[in-house]
């Protein structure tokens, strides 16, 4: 069987058209997969889609939150070859009405909406006209801010991304053992003393004393790298670097099936070229979760990091450990005690009715202090105010 001329529109230019609208709703696509596409056609045949949909998407899709993005895409792609015609050209007819679209995830929604490319002919007249998106109103980013970051499409996720650089995180402050020359404090600043009074003739007209600094607590971050925290990591870790850039003691982790230490590159100023840096040294992106085995890693080779009690711990997890609970719950204990506050940050409270029920999610919860969401900017922006809260107490 052939798959035909790719000049005509047969399926072989098809397939790499459906690569590409795969691309734009972020699956991870290159010409090698759409090449394996293209050979897994030529196998199984033409004769049922659901075999050829299943053949495609074995050798197309590698993550499992990919998967349901792949079949709706598929399916609204390959439904008539004049629409996929026009989907090729990227433009997308309205014949199915606003009701049914409306129902597709947003990642379809903009794989499928019209892109006019370099160089790309205007669409015919006896084209269905196509509603483009409008600027971004009030309306739409008080949307995104109540948004989940895991159902927001690409170019959302992008606006959102900048948007969260711009959050703040004030980490709490401390008195600290050193001191300052101030006008409060229990002790003289005798040096100030006798500076003032040499101006004045001997007369002590001034009392400068010395009052402690303040100085933020020491900043600890354990983040998940696993598959089902995919769609978090990235947006989590740019805004903590720019939150906290003026941070002075902060130590950042990545876990998934194994500990990868992330400072030397939250050492970097430009938050870019950090999440570069960081995803060249994370080895098991998108992998199991193993936090109990990571935080043993963490205090044999890494204890010194945790200055005293005064550290906050932050650990951003959905909590889905496969590792041993009771591993998990000895290592935890250990950094409870080593640190301040230990702090969940879990992206699951967007459901109303969550309950830490998995293993390593009821040991989290158990010994974490207290358990915060952070799936949306609107709990971002309320980080800061809850940490200052949980310090109180």
């Amino acid at each position: 069987m052939q798959l035909g001329d790719a000049r005509a529109g047969k399926l072989a230019d098809n397939i790499t058209g459906f690569g590409r609208a795969l691309r734009r709703a972020g699956v991870r696509m290159d010409s090698a997969r759409i090449a394996l596409a293209k050979q897994a056609a030529l196998l199984v045949g033409l004769d049922s889609k659901s075999d050829l949909s299943a053949a495609m998407e074995a050798v197309m899709v590698s993550r499992e939150q990919d998967r349901l993005v792949f079949r709706e895409l598929f399916d609204a792609y390959f439904r008539d070859p004049e629409v996929a015609h026009k989907l090729l050209s990227q433009l997308l007819p309205g014949t199915h009405g606003r009701a049914e679209s409306s129902k597709r995830r947003p990642r379809v929604r903009e794989a499928l909406s019209p892109q006019k490319a370099f160089g790309q002919a205007q669409p015919r007249p006896q084209d269905q006209k196509v509603d483009f998106d409008a600027a971004m109103t009030a309306s739409d980013l008080q949307r995104l801010k109540h948004a989940d970051f895991n159902a927001l499409s690409a170019s959302e996720y992008q606006l959102v991304e900048r948007l969260a650089r711009e959050i703040a995180l004030p980490v709490p402050s401390v008195p600290s053992r050193r001191t300052r020359p101030g006008v409060t404090g229990a002790q003289l600043h005798w040096p100030g003393v006798m500076h003032h009074a040499a101006r004045t003739g001997g007369e002590l007209l001034r009392l400068p004393r010395l009052q402690q600094r303040e100085q933020p607590l020491p900043l600890l971050v354990l983040v998940d790298v696993s598959g089902s925290m995919e769609r978090y990591v990235r947006l989590l870790l740019a805004f903590l670097h720019a939150a906290t850039r003026e941070h002075r003691r902060r130590d950042v982790f990545a876990f998934g099936t194994r500990l990868t230490d992330l400072t030397p590159a939250f050492r970097l100023a430009d938050t870019d070229a950090m999440l570069g840096a960081a995803s060249a040294a994370i080895e098991d992106f998108a992998s199991g979760t193993r936090l109990g085995e990571s935080l043993r890693q963490l205090r044999e080779q890494h204890a010194r990091r945790l200055v005293g009690r005064r550290t906050l711990v932050l650990v951003i997890s959905d909590g889905l450990d496969t590792g041993e609970p009771a591993e998990l719950a000895q290592e935890l204990a250990w950094l409870r005690r080593r640190s301040r506050r230990l702090l969940w940050l879990n992206p699951l409270l967007r459901f109303d009715n969550y309950a830490p029920t998995a293993r390593g999610a009821a040991v989290l919860h158990a010994q974490a202090h207290a358990m915060l969401a952070v799936h949306n900017l609107s709990r971002l922006q309320d980080l800061a105010a809850s940490l200052g809260e949980l310090m109180k107490r």
